[in-house]
């Protein structure tokens, strides 16, 4: 047995074990590999009920930039409403900011981030 078996073994990682289910697995949900952590990250969130405004609010509080996809939200206007009330009222109150993208996508942002929403003419 090798070195890189016993160590395997030890972090309970078999030969049996496919790398993809492996990286696919919830413990490496967060892990990035490639780069160094990061002070803050933009992370796609796909929203579909009043539940979810808890885990944004958490993620903003982390610093983190929500790119939020409301198109189950989309199919009840009164839901999507409140839930765009309770979000814009937080980021107001934290002095983030948040902008509609397109009909599907909204972005949101932490403390101290804001958004330019008008664009500068371009000299032609």
């Amino acid at each position: 047995m090798g070195v890189f078996d016993k160590l395997g073994t030890v972090f309970g990682v078999s030969k049996e074990m496919d790398i993809e289910d492996y990286m696919g697995s919830e413990e490496m949900e967060d892990v990035d590999v490639l780069h160094e952590p990061a002070d803050m990250y933009v992370k796609p969130v796909e929203i579909s009920s009043e539940s979810d405004v808890k885990l944004i609010e958490e993620e903003l509080q982390k610093k983190n930039i929500i790119l939020l996809k409301v198109d189950e939200l989309n199919k009840r206007p009164t839901t999507r409403n409140n839930i765009l009330s309770r979000l814009k009222t937080y980021v107001t109150k934290t002095n983030g900011d948040m902008a509609q993208i397109d009909e599907t996508r909204i972005l949101l942002t932490p403390t101290k981030v804001k958004i330019i929403k008008r664009r500068k003419p371009s000299r032609s």
